[in-house]
C-alpha cells in the first residue's frame, strides 16, 4: 500500500515538473519558448497524423521543448532511429535525452539549422514537425526557416506547424509552398490549429 501511494505521488510530481520547467524557460526566454505551457496531447497527436505513414524516410522535429509532440511522433510509429530533434535550450536537450533514451537530440538553432544538421541528407526528410514560436520572429526569418527545412525535405513532404493565431504563421501569397490547415483544436489550451506547408514537386 505504501509503495503504491509513493508511486502515485511520484507520477503526480513528474506531471507537474514538465509544465513548471516549460514555464520557467518561457519566463527566461519568451521569444525562443513561445508558449507558457507545453502543447497538449490532442494537438500533438493531430500534428503527428500528418507524417506520411507509408514512408520510411527520416523525420525532423523543430523546437521539441519538453517532448509532448515528440511522444506523439514516436507513438505514431516513427522509430527513434528515424527522428532527429533540434532544440535550442540545453536544459530541454538534457531533459529529452533522459526522457527518450536513444533519441537523437541536437542542440542548435532552427533558424540556422544547416549548421547543426549536417548529418541529414538533402531531399531526404518525409516530414518536418515544428513546435517553434514562428510568430515571435520577423516574417523573413519564418520563411527562411521553412525554406531551409525544404532543402532537407522530399518533394511533397509536409512542414507541420501549430499556431494559436487566427492568421497563418507565414504569409500565404508565397509560391514556395502549397498549404492547408485544420479546424480549431479546442481541447488544447489555448485552442490551436495545425498548418501544413508542402514542398512543391
Amino acid at each position: 500500500m505504501f509503495h503504491e501511494t509513493r508511486s502515485r505521488a511520484g507520477n503526480a510530481l513528474n506531471k507537474f515538473r514538465e509544465p513548471s520547467r516549460f514555464f520557467r524557460t518561457w519566463v527566461e526566454a519568451p521569444l525562443t519558448t513561445g508558449a507558457v505551457t507545453p502543447s497538449g496531447p490532442v494537438l500533438a497527436q493531430k500534428m503527428a497524423e500528418f507524417i506520411p505513414a507509408q514512408s520510411n524516410n527520416p523525420v525532423l522535429e523543430l523546437g521539441p521543448g519538453t517532448g509532448p509532440i515528440t511522444k506523439a511522433i514516436l507513438e505514431a510509429g516513427i522509430s527513434k532511429g528515424r527522428l532527429t530533434c533540434l532544440e535550442y535550450s540545453a536544459d530541454f536537450c538534457k531533459h529529452l535525452s533522459e526522457k527518450f533514451e536513444g533519441l537523437n537530440v541536437v542542440e542548435g538553432d532552427a533558424y540556422n539549422m544547416h549548421s547543426s544538421l549536417g548529418h541529414i541528407v538533402p531531399n531526404s526528410l518525409c516530414a518536418v514537425v515544428s513546435g517553434l514560436p514562428l510568430v515571435s520572429r520577423p516574417m523573413e526569418l519564418r520563411l527562411k526557416c521553412i525554406r531551409d527545412a525544404f532543402d532537407l525535405m522530399r518533394p511533397g513532404a509536409p512542414f507541420i506547424q501549430f499556431s494559436y493565431s487566427l492568421a497563418s504563421p507565414v504569409t500565404l501569397n508565397s509560391r514556395m509552398f502549397s498549404w492547408s490547415k485544420t479546424g480549431w483544436i479546442v481541447k488544447n489550451f489555448p485552442p490551436a490549429r495545425v498548418w501544413i506547408f508542402r514542398k512543391p514537386f
